[in-house]
């Protein structure tokens, strides 16, 4: 029973920010969550059940998203044409995980990431910020006392508060924001009421396997151009996690079972997720904060977390509430994280 508190305890922590790239990007709701449990079961198969990580929606490869998007509706696609191209290219960038991996098992860590200093990765990430921001205003802009109020309670909750409040403000500000936002009517939930208890989590037309039915050759060309150099900030941000969790729990996972391992699970995880329309995945820190306020560092734990990201992705109704969360309120998180 403790180990089942525990495991919804992490599903919790994860939650906010993975739900949330959906919800900006328009990619399933469901299939991120199948794939966020499934990807973290398939990263501890691969770390030897040995690293107590959990894997989200990464928000490194919004811009890139964005971008195939634009570069979609251009070509006469709507969005949700273009999405699977993105997913291609996403696809494409978890195959560096790969390649890094590889010289990471040759030649070591230390000579490897010589190469990855911060002035290479850091201008990479402040450009996928920048380009993001005008959106999240466009989206506040719906109602600005939303969305106010959403920046309010995570900036509140992430410096004033306290154990788990502090771990979570993300999921605190969505809560927040989207319950005012419900009780003053600016929410239109037919869509709970329309959608099923029980489902499929991802159609076959949002995957990337349907692109090749009649693929645009061009945008898939494009979008692995506009989405692969992405991996190298997210590679890097790999690598952190796994000195945050060695840090926290007193072992050394760069060692035992290696970097090159835990790089391998969490590509292959990305790789999964894109082929069937979810986000690209990784490593998340807020539980990595959930193990440092609990001190318990069971992998299993995580491991019935993913458990319970998989059952609830099954749940189309679940899906359906949180695809009405209002656009101010999105903004206005959106705004934090970029």
């Amino acid at each position: 029973c403790k180990m089942l508190t525990l495991g919804l305890q992490h599903m919790f922590a994860m939650f906010g920010a993975t739900v949330l790239v959906p919800v900006i990007t328009g990619l399933s709701m469901s299939a991120t969550l199948l794939f966020a449990g499934l990807g973290t079961l398939l990263f501890h198969l691969l770390t030897k059940m040995k690293v107590p990580a959990f894997l989200g929606s990464s928000f490194a490869f919004l811009g890139g998203y964005a971008a195939v998007v634009s570069m979609g509706e251009a070509q006469g696609l709507n969005a949700t044409q273009s999405l699977p191209y993105a997913c291609i290219g996403v696809f494409s960038a978890g195959i560096l995980y790969f390649v890094l991996a590889g010289f990471i098992a040759a030649y070591g860590v230390k000579k490897v990431m010589r190469f990855f200093p911060p002035i290479v990765t850091g201008p990479i990430i402040i450009a996928i910020g920048l380009t993001l921001s005008g959106s999240a205003i466009q989206n506040c802009g719906s109602n600005w006392w939303i969305a106010l109020l959403a920046i309010v309670i995570i900036i509140v909750c992430n410096i004033w508060g306290r154990g788990m409040i502090k771990i979570i403000p993300i999921l605190l500000g969505v809560l927040g924001s989207y319950a005012v936002a419900a009780c003053f009517g600016l929410c239109d939930f037919s869509p709970v009421k329309d959608a099923a208890w029980l489902g499929v989590p991802f159609q076959w037309e949002n995957t990337a396997f349907h692109v090749f039915a009649n693929p645009n050759w061009g945008l898939v060309l494009s979008a692995i151009i506009a989405i692969v150099p992405i991996s190298l900030a997210t590679m890097m941000e790999h690598i952190g996690d796994m000195c945050a969790i060695s840090s926290t729990t007193g072992e050394n996972y760069l060692a035992d079972p290696g970097l090159h391992r835990t790089l391998m699970g969490d590509g292959l995880a990305t790789m999964l997720a894109s082929l069937f329309g979810a986000p690209a995945n990784t490593t998340y820190g807020e539980n990595t904060g959930v193990l440092n306020l609990t001190r318990v560092y069971d992998p299993r734990v995580i491991r019935i977390a993913a458990v319970f990201a998989i059952i609830l992705s099954f749940c189309p109704k679940f899906s359906a509430l949180i695809a009405c969360m209002p656009a101010s309120t999105i903004g206005g998180v959106s705004l934090v994280l970029y």
